[in-house]
């Protein structure tokens, strides 16, 4: 593991001293970079850019071109696990994603693998090998993977979902099941998050993407027990330098204080909590990441710069905070707008850490 040249983002989520906030987006690599779309018409479809190598390191790499990012994201999909699963996972465009053979049912559940990502998603570490190669310790390279929870609604639906009918109804009639397929889902995860760590990545996190559908009860028992149980399983550390893990739960305000128990070192958040109550509620037990509203980026480059302000001055002084949005960007954002966002963090929060 090469030493880092901007170790900003890494300090941060360790809460170590930093003389900025860090920053860098979900979803930054993606539909509203022009040279993304160019890549994404030359692979055909999703699943091949994410599949080939070469193309998931071009547009891993393109947003930072652009930008002053402190951090690379691996560019790839939440579903690559449950595809590996044999579940015949396909994009509808429009639509999302479709699997040919959902999950139903005890015999549905047994029947699934633990996948082998030297094998099975061996294009997952190679991509993060060649994105190492090129980023040559300029900035860290986050992993990561879809929660449990968030991974078993895709399963059990087919697809996406509003209300989560199946999903919930087999969580209410038959929790045992439940548990079963999150248990496997969860051992599988820590499989794959654990291999992206061997070929490389330097941070690894988790999308709890659907967990803030679940009550209070449900949540402990079905989402976040699960994200525990991957946090137990992974390698953090590699040649001497910790590998930080954030625990991203949309629509998990209520929890903070149970998150933060959690081990994870940093919880990312979405936009409807205000970051500085967050840091009240948690303390020092972990870092914050966020959290912009991503549709504040379609308004004015001079509005955008007074929001990130106001984030930055509501979170205060000291180091603990990595800037992100609540959520991914949208695809139709003007780059420039991006741009507004990330020069008003290099620009506002110097003064933030002056010890």
């Amino acid at each position: 593991m090469s030493q880092l040249q901007n170790d900003c983002f890494i300090r941060a989520l360790l809460r170590q001293p930093v003389d900025r906030t860090p920053v860098w987006m979900m979803r930054q690599a993606g539909r509203y970079l022009p040279e993304y779309r160019q890549v994404r018409e030359q692979a055909g479809s999703f699943m091949n850019l994410c599949t080939a190598p070469e193309l998931a390191c071009e547009v891993t790499l393109q947003p930072l071109r652009r930008y002053r990012l402190d951090a690379a994201i691996l560019f790839s999909d939440i579903l690559t696990v449950p595809d590996a699963m044999g579940l015949g996972l396909h994009f509808i465009e429009g639509e999302g994603p479709k699997f040919e053979r959902p999950v139903r049912n005890a015999e549905d559940i047994h029947r699934l693998p633990i996948p082998d990502p030297e094998t099975d998603l061996r294009y997952v570490p190679d991509t993060v090998r060649l994105i190492q190669s090129h980023l040559r310790g300029s900035v860290p390279l986050i992993g990561f993977s879809g929660s449990p929870w968030t991974l078993a609604t895709y399963m059990i639906e087919g697809g996406s979902s509003r209300e989560f009918r199946k999903a919930k109804g087999l969580m209410y009639d038959q929790p045992e099941l439940m548990h079963a397929l999150l248990g496997k889902l969860a051992d599988a995860v820590a499989v794959y998050l654990n291999a992206q760590i061997a070929a490389g990545v330097n941070a690894v996190m988790v999308f709890d993407t659907w967990g803030g559908v679940l009550t209070t009860e449900q949540y402990q028992a079905f989402s976040l027990d699960y994200a525990k149980r991957i946090l137990a399983q992974l390698t953090r550390s590699r040649d001497g330098q910790t590998i930080p893990a954030i625990l991203f739960t949309k629509g998990g305000g209520l929890w903070l204080e149970s998150m933060a128990d959690s081990g994870y070192d940093a919880l990312g958040l979405d936009w409807t909590i205000n970051i500085g109550a967050a840091r009240k509620r948690v303390g020092h037990r972990v870092a914050l990441q966020g959290n912009m509203d991503p549709v504040a980026l379609y308004a004015s480059p001079e509005s955008i710069r007074a929001q990130v302000k106001a984030i930055l001055e509501a979170f205060g002084q000291g180091s603990g905070h990595v800037f992100n949005l609540g959520h991914g960007v949208h695809p139709d954002i003007k780059p420039e707008h991006v741009g507004a966002m990330i020069d008003a963090v290099h620009e506002y929060s110097p003064a933030l850490h002056l010890a």
